[in-house]
């Protein structure tokens, strides 16, 4: 069951023209939400901020703006059934909406972590850092990789081997005292939850800094994680790089902290 463009079907095939530029180019723009109890207006689900990044897309990239009481009724509908929504608009506005439910291995990830994997391969960079874009491919390919080497997730890089952010999330890490992130001008996806966390830790008195994640510094952390809307905060106790492998403390107590956040504001 999904929908598209004003309506409720049921299925998993779309139909779409050959030419349409979203199939021939990946020219589309999506989010991705976590509905919490149901609900479009939960505090947690964030629906304006992830409203508010997809106007920005399609007012950067000169679209048409979706018909949005017609997007909301549809996400509406299907978060009665998935806890999970990918919100997607069309150049010419129209908009699909599918559903999913959470990892089933969630819980699991969130209290022991993962493996994560270097992909230092120029190829694994994004383009439109800045956007979530159909043509998501780099990252995708990012994320396949890393499960070829056992891992669960990959690390994109700059030029320089500067860490970025992961196949689907942003990153934080705590050294000395401080949650440090990388600054949005390295190039970078500006996430709901980061947006989200950098507001609830100042909030909370936690000193946030924004810097490049050069190989200096991703050596000094002592605790690393990555967030998005759907998984919340996943640590990383394990990064695979082509010349070691660095290890974390996926149990930190202010990874602890960082994951009590959300219940606060439950």
């Amino acid at each position: 069951m999904f929908w598209y463009d004003g309506q409720l079907i049921g299925g998993s095939r779309l139909e779409l023209t050959i030419d349409n530029p979203g199939l021939l180019y990946g020219a589309t723009v999506f989010t991705t939400l976590r509905v919490y109890q149901q609900s479009l207006h939960h505090p947690l689900t964030h629906w304006r901020s992830h409203c508010d990044r997809l106007t920005s897309s399609l007012q950067t990239f000169g679209w048409q703006q979706p018909d949005w009481e017609r997007l909301c009724h549809g996400a509406n509908q299907l978060s009665e059934s998935y806890p999970v929504l990918r919100i997607t608009i069309f150049p010419d506005g129209r908009e699909w909406i599918t559903g999913r439910s959470l990892p089933s291995d969630l819980a699991q990830r969130q209290q022991q972590g993962i493996t994560a994997w270097g992909a230092f391969a120029p190829e694994y960079q994004r383009s439109l850092a800045a956007h979530k874009t159909g043509n998501y491919l780099s990252a995708w390919l990012a994320g396949q990789a890393a499960r070829q080497q056992g891992a669960a997730e990959a690390i994109l890089v700059d030029a320089t081997g500067s860490w970025l952010e992961t196949s689907t999330g942003n990153l934080w890490g705590w050294q000395e005292g401080c949650w440090w992130t990388p600054p949005l001008e390295v190039g970078i996806l500006p996430g709901v939850v980061r947006s989200q966390l950098m507001d609830w830790l100042k909030t909370q008195d936690y000193p946030v800094q924004e810097a490049p994640w050069d190989q200096e510094r991703v050596l000094q952390f002592e605790a690393i994680a990555y967030t998005n809307s759907v998984v919340q905060v996943i640590p990383i106790h394990t990064v695979l790089t082509s010349s070691q492998s660095l290890t974390y403390e996926a149990f930190h107590p202010m990874l602890e902290s960082l994951r009590s956040l959300w219940q606060q504001h439950h």
